[in-house]
């Protein structure tokens, strides 16, 4: 059989031609199978359900996705937080708010902390569980725990602001129906730096004193800080100046206060002793007393400064007026004399520089009793100051007001006012003759107040020299800082006896000034509570030696903070008293007392 044949017969009886492994594959020709009836409808329900269920996975990694971009990015890279978390955060967010000083030094806030609670219906052991709790927290008492323990009512606190250990140790116990409860503890950074003025909450964070009682309506609310005029450095200078003067002058409290003449704010203000706001429960009633705002005192010669000003703003006295201050002034009963008996007449100035009592009388007698009362009124001194305290004393002033009253208060006694009272009216001195609203919160520039005039700005330009020549030339020279042109106006005045009338070497000594003269920014207020006399004062125990040096130091403290610039440009050489101290002791002597001129 030929080649050929053979292949006629292969491919006719094997088909076509195929290469190896070609025979499994499928054909491309092949037809496609085809479902009908119940096989096609369930193909389709399996279908449709894969399709759906693939639709729900994409949206769950949607979901999934989108929230990881949210908490990665979108807030702004902040690690993921729990919901507990979460919500503890949005409650201390509404907790009471902040308050800080002027510079945004942190005075009084919150840290959160915890309580513990009992449901003593569900205590089996009141015993057991109360020595058990004591062993934990020793500062208990068994018998109140237990008593509280063992009462059987719904709900009962146990202790307050746990620290983490004593929660976990409690909660190690595992007693039944003992519990904590979230809460905040209010603090105060500062201590007793500005307790007077911040002032405490008690237990359940509601204000009890201070701007934490007068603003407690606000601070409660939450929200941003309240700011304070108060500047913690100078307040910390002025109370630390303080209680060294306490301590060196044997004195019961003191008194500081720094305001700002232009704009009214109290930079500081200080009352010593004081104490420690998370404390309050603890502290005396000395120390929880505001002297500079509840206090009214007698403030002796410092009133001396509004006798003159009226004076001199009157128009019917000038400055070149001479009075006699050699003959003693007797009025019913009463004597007035001065300290240092002077011959003959002296000038307004004269009598303002050496402290005269006789001729202040002699000056306000001139104007009446009347215009006395008008000016004092419209310098507030007959009415309670506006202060954002709970704290504040109302003057006492005659009533009726006779011609005795208006003799002794034009050198400062038969009248009483708060500190507060004689530094607002001190600024009016020397700040052009504004009475501007004083205020513990912050103000800014364009938050200022229109001063109310008393007096005229000439009136007031011839106070600021006069208050310099008192420093450079009278009373006041221990308050003289070299470079910082310090005036202002000494006072002593004794203390009412408890008895009646006047103790006797009981007096409260005060110096009300300013700085720096030339453009008075700041008046400072020192005042010294029955401060008692030392060698270095050669037995003497009034103004001069104590309140006057005190504010001094204090000046030259705060001055460079406050950004007072010291200025030698040539003032002149200084004029001081002839006196000498051996010449006051003997004058003093001489007339059967320890006292001297403030």
């Amino acid at each position: 059989m030929t080649l050929n044949a053979l292949r006629r017969l292969v491919k006719k009886d094997a088909g076509p031609f195929l290469y190896p492994g070609e025979e499994i594959r499928p054909s491309k020709r092949a037809s496609r199978v085809s479902l009908h009836g119940t096989q096609k409808r369930h193909v389709e329900m399996g279908r449709t359900r894969l399709v759906v269920a693939a639709g729900l996975f994409a949206c769950a990694f949607s979901l999934v996705g989108f929230r990881l971009v949210d908490l990665m990015l979108l807030d702004g890279g902040e690690p993921p937080v729990t919901t507990a978390r979460r919500a503890a955060t949005a409650e201390f967010e509404e907790s009471r708010a902040d308050i800080v000083d002027r510079n945004g030094v942190l005075l009084a806030t919150n840290l959160p902390t915890v309580n513990l609670y009992a449901h003593p219906y569900k205590i089996d052991d009141p015993a057991t569980a109360a020595r058990r709790i004591v062993e934990v927290l020793p500062d208990l008492s068994f018998d109140d725990v237990h008593r509280k323990l063992a009462s059987g009512g719904k709900f009962v606190y146990l202790d307050r602001n746990l620290t983490p250990r004593e929660k976990l140790e409690i909660n190690a116990l595992g007693i039944v129906g003992v519990d904590f409860e979230d809460a905040e503890r209010r603090v105060y950074p500062q201590g007793a730096l500005a307790s007077h003025v911040v002032g405490a909450t008690d237990l359940d964070n509601n204000g009890i004193a201070g701007l934490e009682a007068s603003l407690n309506e606000t601070l409660s609310k939450g929200g941003e800080p309240v700011r304070v005029a108060l500047d913690v450095r100078v307040q910390h200078a002025v109370r630390e100046e303080l209680a060294y003067a306490m301590a060196k002058f044997r004195a019961v409290g003191a008194t500081g206060i720094v305001l700002d003449s232009h704009t009214g704010e109290l930079i500081s203000m200080v009352s010593l002793p004081d104490y420690d706001p998370e404390h309050i429960g603890t502290a005396t009633e000395d120390q929880r007393f505001n002297r500079a705002t509840l206090g009214v005192y007698e403030m002796g010669s410092t009133f001396k400064l509004f006798n003159t000003a009226m004076a001199l703003d009157s128009g019917r006295i000038g400055l070149s007026d001479h009075f006699d201050v050699e003959n003693p002034i007797r009025v019913a009963r009463f004597t007035i004399r001065d300290h240092h008996p002077e011959k003959g007449d002296m000038s307004v100035a004269d009598i303002l520089v050496n402290s005269s009592n006789i001729g202040s009388v002699r000056m306000v007698m001139e104007l009446g009793t009347a215009a006395q009362q008008r000016f004092l009124d419209e310098l507030g001194l007959l009415d309670p100051v506006s202060l954002e305290l709970p704290e504040n004393g109302r003057p006492l002033v005659p009533n009726p007001w006779r011609e005795v009253n208006t003799m002794t208060i034009s050198f400062g006694h038969g009248i009483a006012v708060t500190p507060v009272h004689l530094a607002r009216a001190t600024a009016a001195m020397v700040n052009g003759g504004a009475l501007t609203p004083v205020t513990l919160l912050k103000r800014e520039a364009d938050e200022v107040p229109p001063g109310r005039a008393v007096i005229s700005p000439q009136t007031s330009q011839r106070m600021r020299e006069l208050m310099r020549m008192v420093v450079t030339d009278g009373t006041a020279g221990k308050a003289d800082v070299p470079g910082y042109r310090v005036g202002g106006k000494t006072g002593t005045a004794d203390k009412v006896s408890a008895a009646g009338g006047y103790a006797r070497r009981a007096v409260r000594t005060s110096f009300a000034g300013a700085f720096p003269m030339d453009n008075p920014r700041y008046v400072l207020l020192v005042v010294l509570d029955e401060p008692q006399s030392t060698k270095e004062t050669y037995g003497f125990i009034t103004s001069g030696w104590n309140a006057a040096p005190t504010a001094g130091r204090i000046v030259a403290r705060i001055a460079p903070t406050l950004g007072v610039f010291p200025s030698f440009a040539p003032q002149g050489p200084v004029v001081r008293p002839e006196r000498r101290p051996m010449d006051l002791i003997q004058a003093a002597a001489a007339r059967g007392t320890d006292a001297i001129a403030d």
